[in-house]
């Protein structure tokens, strides 16, 4: 396993850091699409394509339901892809995870609904967010990891960011495609038959990801962790023995990121049509707004994480979100379009602070044998939180009468743990990077992880 001493030697980048975290986010972009389609679509229509007998709120809460499935798997998937990430590498496992995600969505696409199948569709659309839920695990530590192992040290925190824009860029391309087909199409045929066309386009989006995803090369830090022969047997165990303290702050600091999108994309725009009187074509624009904005700010936050430090990028994020939460949601009560807007832009502005910083800052907590699996079972493990958001909302809502500080509860409280393991991030050293794709560190021991947690 070890290598001529050639290779061990010049581990420079054969494919240039600001094209592969291009062709980096394409991919997470299309996994997102993928992922936001379902989001839109379960707020309208998974309860009465897929669950009708149990009414209007039961299958409210069985649309919920089924995005919470995919998140509950999301650990199993990191766990398994992350292992596959750190022992095979991390381009060869980013083609496993964009094909199962590309091929999962495409098949609901072509399920039977209750009318036609009885409670079929509805058993298949659960395998089949199972399959999602696997493939995401595995999705984002290695788009991270493909980015930033190809990039120079002071620019890491600027390419974890690159990623980053996948999120917004599948939110707007689901959102912009529901826009046009409610243009185009009555509600009566979208709900008979249009709501299949998203999940068909993800076959051909599949094609463009898998080529992009095969045309960059492996990344210089992996391929010096194979030649060196630091590879963990089990870098998912030795990943809890020797930094289970980073791997709680991890969680922590992506708590915000994850939530925010999921209580203002899936929430909120139920929300919003069921309680608030909005039209559904009005939340999408709005929605679509607030993430043409991101395209902007994610950059920016990561130029800004290499100058200060991807912790504090975090902290700052967090700490803006949590002062604007109440004020936000009191105002969105007035139920005007602008309001609306200024909603989805101010609820997304800062928490994309959080978000975008939060590749740079993860990066930072491990070493680079088992960084795939820390990076993946951290962000599956907070995702998974995340999940249940929107059903944790609902129940809120619920027991308060649909009061307009109960949103506001869940997102204070993001903030609140984001902003603590931010802090507690901020206040430790990042872990010498061992393969380092532009540095010839002064031999280290083989298994230094930094210091503990």
């Amino acid at each position: 396993m070890t290598a001529p001493a050639s290779v061990v030697d010049s581990p420079a980048p054969t494919s240039p850091a600001r094209r592969v975290a291009w062709a980096s986010m394409v991919g997470t972009s299309l996994e997102s699409f993928d992922f936001y389609v379902f989001a839109y679509f379960s707020a309208f229509f998974v309860g009465p394509l897929f669950f009708d007998p149990l009414g209007t709120f039961g299958g409210t809460l069985a649309a919920f339901t089924t995005i919470a499935i995919a998140f509950i798997v999301r650990p199993i998937g990191a766990a398994l892809f992350g292992h596959m990430g750190d022992r095979l590498g991390r381009r060869t496992t980013l083609l496993w995870t964009i094909g199962i995600m590309g091929v999962a969505t495409g098949l609901i696409g072509v399920l039977p609904t209750y009318a036609q199948a009885g409670w079929l569709g509805a058993i298949l659309l659960v395998v089949l967010r199972i399959a999602q839920g696997l493939s995401l695990g595995g999705e984002w530590g290695g788009s991270i990891l493909i980015a930033t192992e190809h990039a120079s040290p002071v620019k890491r925190a600027f390419y974890a960011a690159i990623p980053q824009l996948g999120s917004p860029v599948g939110s707007i391309l689901s959102a912009a495609l529901f826009i046009v087909m409610t243009l185009v199409l009555p509600a009566e045929e979208i709900a008979a038959w249009g709501w299949r066309i998203p999940f068909l386009l993800a076959l051909p989006l599949l094609a463009v990801s898998l080529y992009l995803r095969w045309s960059i090369d492996e990344t210089p830090v992996f391929k010096e962790v194979v030649a060196e022969g630091r590879r963990d047997r089990l870098p998912f165990a030795r990943m809890f023995a020797q930094r289970p303290g980073a791997v709680v702050i991890a969680i922590g600091s992506a708590l915000l990121g994850i939530g925010s999108y999921s209580l203002m994309n899936t929430y909120t725009i139920n929300y919003g049509a069921e309680q608030l009187g909005f039209s559904f074509q009005d939340l999408l624009i709005a929605t679509t707004i607030g993430g043409l904005l991101q395209l902007v700010t994610i950059p920016l936050f990561g130029a800004w994480a290499s100058r200060v430090g991807s912790a504090k990028v975090v902290a700052w994020g967090a700490l803006g979100t949590l002062l604007i939460t109440f004020p936000m949601y009191f105002l969105l009560q007035f139920a005007t379009f602008p309001i609306l807007v200024a909603t989805m832009i101010i609820g997304g502005i800062l928490p994309t602070m959080s978000w975008a910083a939060l590749g740079g800052l993860m990066n930072d907590l491990f070493p680079d044998h088992f960084r795939y699996s820390a990076l993946s079972v951290s962000y599956a493990i907070a995702a998974t939180v995340g999940g249940f958001i929107p059903l944790a909302t609902v129940a809120i809502g619920e027991a308060s009468g649909y009061a307009w500080w109960h949103p506001g509860i869940v997102l204070a409280l993001l903030s609140l743990l984001t902003l603590a393991a931010s802090w507690a991030a901020a206040r430790m050293r990042p872990v010498p990077e061992v393969g380092d794709p532009e540095e010839t560190p002064a031999a280290p021991e083989p298994q230094a992880a930094g210091p503990t947690a």
